[in-house]
Formats: structure tokens, C-alpha cells, sequence
């Protein structure tokens, strides 16, 4: 049995982009952007403050998210899509956590201080710490390519 855990970190560390959904009264929204996760499989992403998403995220924590890396209909699919709560990061401590993860892998250290310091469009590091992951994995799971994650 192939280690659900390793292959999801793995899938995690080679995607940059993912499909994130929100959701405020009853009404739906799905915007790519750039991530980053940790060892523990948290999501961490970037965003300004006055983005739809980033609004909805603090009236509805929870929500939802699809990453799929770039392959041809002729390759064997494998996608990864998650669900769980999201939250703005305000403290320093998780603030230079999500950066180091980000610098080099998304933005430059100057990038990200640059974009919080914007007066308009001030950007904030968000968190999702999943309680599911589905993986579909043909590559993997031939048989099976439906695992599940819960934690």
C-alpha cells in the first residue's frame, strides 16, 4: 500500500496553483490562486484583503479546493481536491512561516512585503487546515484511484 500521506505532501510540493472555493449566503465562488503547504498538509496562500474571496473566508470558514498538475487527456489522471476551514493569518510567528514557504516557491521576500504594504489593495497570508483529502490517482491506485484523507 502506497503511503496516502507521502503521495499527498508530494502532489502538494510539485503544484503551485489550485482552485479555491467560498462560499457567503448560499451563493458559491471559485478563484485560482497560488499556494503553498507545510509539513502537516496546511495550505497557506496570499491574497489582498479586499478580494471576494478573502471576504467570504471570513464569513464562512469553511471551504473547498481542487489542484490538478498540467498533464494530456492521454495521460493517466491524478488530481487532489480538499475541504476544510480557512482563517486570515494575523500572528507574526504564522506570518513568517507562510512566508518562507512562499519565498523562492511563489514570491520573492520583497514581492510579499511590497504587497502587504499596498494601500488599496493591502495582501494577507490565509490558512486552510484541511479535514479531507480526496486523491484521484490512476498512476498510484489503478484499481482504486478514489483514496481518501481524513484528518
Amino acid at each position: 500500500m502506497k503511503d496516502l500521506r507521502k503521495l499527498i505532501r508530494d502532489y502538494l510540493e510539485d503544484a503551485r496553483l489550485m482552485q479555491l472555493s467560498t462560499a457567503d449566503n448560499n451563493q458559491p465562488w471559485t478563484c485560482s490562486i497560488w499556494f503553498a503547504a507545510d509539513n502537516d498538509l496546511n495550505i497557506y496562500w496570499f491574497s489582498s484583503t479586499k478580494r471576494r474571496h478573502s471576504n467570504e473566508v471570513m464569513k464562512n470558514p469553511k471551504v473547498s479546493a481542487a489542484i490538478v498538475l498540467p498533464h494530456t487527456p492521454q495521460d493517466k489522471p491524478r488530481g487532489l481536491q480538499l475541504q476544510g476551514t480557512a482563517w486570515q493569518v494575523k500572528s507574526k510567528k504564522e506570518i513568517a512561516k507562510a512566508s518562507l514557504l512562499f519565498i523562492s516557491r511563489i514570491f520573492t521576500k520583497k514581492q510579499i512585503i511590497d504587497f502587504m504594504k499596498l494601500r488599496d489593495h493591502p495582501h494577507s497570508f490565509y490558512k486552510i487546515k484541511p479535514t479531507l483529502f480526496v486523491l484521484f490517482d490512476l498512476v498510484n491506485f489503478p484499481k482504486n484511484p478514489r483514496q481518501e484523507l481524513r484528518l
